[in-house]
């Protein structure tokens, strides 16, 4: 398979924008993407690229602009004044650094809350999420993640808990207050369960259609809500994805399941309100695994795109796009051989997670490189594989997210002296985040905003009274 593949064929953006836009200034009855004031968003998009850092999204871009010829999508937006843009201050009520849960809550629930919890105050108050108050106000409401459906960040829409850790329960809840589109990953949490539960049948009895691959996604009529989970945990990384025929049978990229949940809630008389995670850049981003990170940063921007040409069309629909928090502060570093290197990264076929969750303790050296040749176009030398050797030999590994007992940290080192990319850390940042809106609504946006203010934001936009 090409690697182009990855990308399908778009136009991009930026064709014809000259034509959209007034050439100088705007009028009363305009704001920056040609949009009318004062319009309700009947639909509303909400956008994580989970764990993104700012070096996250620039290099996104120059991938993009190298590999394919155009920039990415999220960026165009920028180039082309085609969106409202801010930072945004994501501190949580324990820490200036968040983590995804008090970060979802923040727009969730629009209350700061302690890291770990979901919408749960530490005095004990439950505040109700969003897609709560949105569903009660007749609007179908769901969310897609490349991560367990749920993870941090879909639950901070939904649910409230006093620990995201409660991924079981979590699933339970959204069973009891039957969300319209549930999909991402999380099988575990479903079926096979500890209790012995086999929540798959109490959504289909409840009247759910339950998928479990990209072919039965495009089987979906619309017709009844639906529940999608493509895998045991995470779905995998999308550079792995798109290098394995029987993954790409059986996961669908974020884009795919973002269309198919636009298209089962679109035509709801009154609207429908959609989140859209790129779960897994965050869990690239603790394993500083490069190719991981941008290529799901890319698959997320195809959704960007997904959303942005819905809407555009639709007219109706507020799209917000944005980041929870910083993680690892990556980026291309100055050198001779920089832009060589990065762009060896267009060659990659699997992630480092692919590549070092493959190795086996008992094998040698010349099988590791051979493993590494083939997926990532390099070799270790002698002193670099003795160490890689040394820490297969003392423990056996479980996990990528914030994982320490393989060796991410030291193979990034190593792979940075081939791709030029490197890492600040292996843990969330306290960075101001990127915030971009699109549509009605949008005009409203400051320059700079609280994380919770977004809570309002939405209601405002959407003319939904908050109180319930």
């Amino acid at each position: 398979m090409k690697r182009r593949q990855f990308f399908q064929a778009s136009s991009a953006i930026a064709a014809g924008s000259a034509l959209l836009l007034p050439s100088q200034g705007y009028g009363s009855d305009w704001v920056i993407n040609g949009k009318g004031k004062g319009k309700t968003a009947k639909n509303i998009i909400f956008m994580v690229s989970d764990g993104m850092s700012n070096g996250t999204l620039a290099m996104g871009d120059i991938m993009s602009q190298r590999k394919l010829g155009y920039g990415s999508h999220w960026m165009e937006l920028y180039r082309n004044n085609r969106v409202s843009r801010a930072l945004m201050d994501m501190a949580s009520a324990s820490s200036a650094i968040t983590d995804s849960a008090a970060a979802s809550s923040s727009w969730g629930g629009g209350v700061r809350v302690t890291n770990g919890k979901l919408n749960f105050s530490d005095s004990g108050q439950e505040h109700m999420p969003i897609w709560q108050k949105m569903k009660n106000a007749g609007k179908k409401v769901g969310c897609v993640t490349t991560v367990p459906i749920t993870h941090a960040t879909p639950a901070g829409f939904c649910i409230t808990s006093k620990s995201r850790g409660e991924q079981a329960e979590i699933a339970e809840k959204y069973l009891g207050l039957r969300f319209d589109v549930m999909m991402g990953g999380g099988d575990k949490y479903f079926n096979n369960r500890k209790d012995g539960r086999n929540l798959y049948k109490e959504f289909r009895d409840a009247g759910y259609f339950v998928v479990n691959d990209a072919t039965g996604l495009g089987m979906i009529d619309g017709s009844k809500p639906v529940l999608g989970v493509f895998a045991n945990e995470g779905l995998p990384y999308e550079v792995d994805r798109i290098s394995d025929v029987n993954l790409r049978t059986k996961v669908p990229s974020l884009a795919k399941m973002t269309m198919h949940a636009i298209g089962m809630m679109k035509n709801n008389k009154k609207g429908f309100c959609l989140q859209v995670e790129g779960g897994k850049v965050d869990w690239a981003a603790h394993a500083n695994d490069s190719a991981g990170l941008i290529y799901d940063q890319l698959a997320f921007d195809e959704a960007v795109k997904t959303v942005i040409d819905f809407a555009e069309q639709d007219g109706n629909t507020l799209v917000i796009i944005t980041s929870d928090h910083g993680n690892a502060n990556p980026g291309l570093y100055y050198g001779d051989k920089a832009d060589k290197n990065f762009e060896s990264l267009f060659n990659y076929t699997h992630s480092n997670d692919w590549v070092l969750m493959g190795i086996k303790t008992t094998d040698s050296a010349s099988m590791i490189n051979e493993r590494i040749k083939m997926a990532q176009g390099y070799s270790l030398n002698d002193e670099q594989m003795k160490f890689l050797l040394k820490r297969y030999s003392e423990q056996n590994a479980e996990g990528t997210y914030n994982s320490y007992k393989l060796p991410f940290k030291e193979y990034a080192l190593y792979q940075a002296e081939h791709t030029s990319v490197v890492y600040n850390c292996m843990e969330h940042t306290a960075d101001f985040t990127e915030l971009a809106m699109f549509g009605p609504g949008s005009e409203k946006l400051k320059p700079f905003v609280k994380n919770t203010e977004l809570h309002t934001f939405m209601l405002n936009a959407a003319q939904v009274e908050n109180k319930f």
